[in-house]
């Protein structure tokens, strides 16, 4: 059996990937009165991050006539139209005023509710941008600033969540802690690990990191950060809520990063390639990481090793990049350019793409790369090393018709790559 176009089968295990973590998905049987019982009273929803009015849909159809009220904040252009919960969209990855009014917002409505109720969290990833409450005394362009310096600095986002969490009102575990209600958080994980805390910074669970951490993770990358953001990481009053704490705060973890690589997985074996799944929480540098896949698809193509032919190479995470140059481009589009460079013009075809639809900060979701993607682009005169060493991922595959765009998807379990060798 022979599967479809490389290019098509590709986008055919991306997709699939996607609807094994959407909202529709997974939320309906965790949403169910007997998989969640009806509070005596309310139910306050606050949904943070980029599947946020997504997961806050499913939320109203599975409450029914019940009393139900919310703030579900989401990146600009992820919304869609909600009956009960109010929607607001703001910035990512640099937080602006619209999410620090919504961050205030939630931490009020939750402090006013009582025994009798329920706190219902719907979190995904980004909602640690989507979610700015300052620490007394920091301001928003501090905020701001210091966002920017670490996502340039090539940081893991478990090391960048740890420093957000010490100079928030609102994340490591400070949201549960103002509710008198229990609180059910349901969660798409994002992050490698899939560790709760890092999850949207961890606002309804303790926190084991410590503002020490939070300084060294400056120290590490030598970002010397404003005034008010030292002062605030030297305050022991910002300390964030401890494990043992929240005994009224439950977790539960609705969709991880494996859910969609294991789909894609089942797509591929259906038409006959054999897949392999490489890891779920890889991190590293792109360009790096790159480098790792490259030898393992040559190792399939000479060898037979680890995999014989057809085969395809799965992988997710986060990997991260040191800005250095000028250029336009998200670490999957680094990813592959890198790729590129590494293989040179071996027959590899591969696809690498943020589950989000994101890649960074641009308008497409990640890109892909041919056997000939190399000669493509030295008929228009590109280099790819020198594209590469200028962080220009986006113009590359720009130039060459190969960027993957797909909007908002409304989820978000960050990177999804895959290497198909016919």
């Amino acid at each position: 059996m022979s599967p479809p176009d490389p290019a098509a089968f590709l986008r055919q295990l991306f997709q699939a990937g996607l609807d094994a973590v959407s909202a529709d998905t997974i939320l309906p049987r965790l949403l169910t009165p007997e998989a969640l019982p009806r509070p005596k009273g309310r139910t306050l929803v606050i949904a943070a991050g980029k599947g946020a009015a997504a997961m806050a849909a499913v939320a109203e159809r599975a409450w029914g006539e019940a009393p139900l009220s919310g703030l579900a904040v989401t990146r600009y252009h992820h919304g869609q139209d909600l009956r009960r919960i109010t929607l607001v969209e703001a910035a990512h990855p640099t937080p602006d005023a619209a999410g620090m009014k919504a961050a205030a917002q939630a931490l009020d409505l939750a402090a006013a509710l009582t025994p009798d109720d329920l706190l219902l969290c719907l979190l995904s990833g980004g909602g640690s941008a989507l979610m700015v409450a300052p620490a007394p005394g920091v301001t928003l362009a501090d905020k701001q600033a210091l966002t920017k310096a670490l996502l340039r600095s090539g940081a893991a986002i478990g090391e960048i969540n740890t420093v957000r969490k010490h100079l928030s009102r609102f994340k490591g575990g400070r949201l549960a802690a103002v509710s008198k209600a229990p609180v059910v958080t349901l969660a798409v994980s994002d992050v490698p690990g899939d560790d709760p805390g890092t999850i949207a910074s961890g606002p309804t669970v303790p926190d084991a990191t410590t503002l020490a951490d939070a300084r060294a993770v400056l120290a590490r990358y030598g970002i010397e950060p404003a005034p008010s953001i030292r002062a605030a990481l030297d305050d022991p009053a910002n300390e964030t809520p401890k494990p043992g704490s929240l005994p009224h705060a439950r977790y539960t973890l609705a969709a991880t990063p494996i859910q969609a690589l294991e789909a894609a997985a089942q797509v591929a074996r259906a038409a006959g390639v054999t897949p392999l799944v490489l890891g779920d929480d890889l991190e590293g540098e792109s360009a790096e990481v790159a480098k790792v896949h490259a030898g393992i698809a040559r190792a399939c193509l000479r060898h037979g090793q680890p995999l014989p032919r057809p085969c395809v190479l799965l992988s997710g995470g986060e990997t991260s990049v040191t800005v250095r140059g000028q250029g336009r481009g998200g670490r999957n589009a680094e990813f592959l350019l890198a790729l590129a460079v590494a293989l040179k013009g071996d027959p590899v075809w591969a696809l690498a793409c943020d589950t989000d639809g994101i890649d960074g900060t641009e308008d497409n979701a990640g890109a892909l790369l041919t056997p000939d993607t190399l000669a493509r682009a030295r008929s228009l005169g590109l280099d790819a090393a020198a594209h590469l060493a200028n962080n220009d991922g986006y113009g590359f595959f720009q130039a060459l018709g190969d960027l993957v765009v797909t909007g908002p998807t409304r989820t978000n379990v960050n990177d999804f790559r895959a290497l198909y060798i016919p």
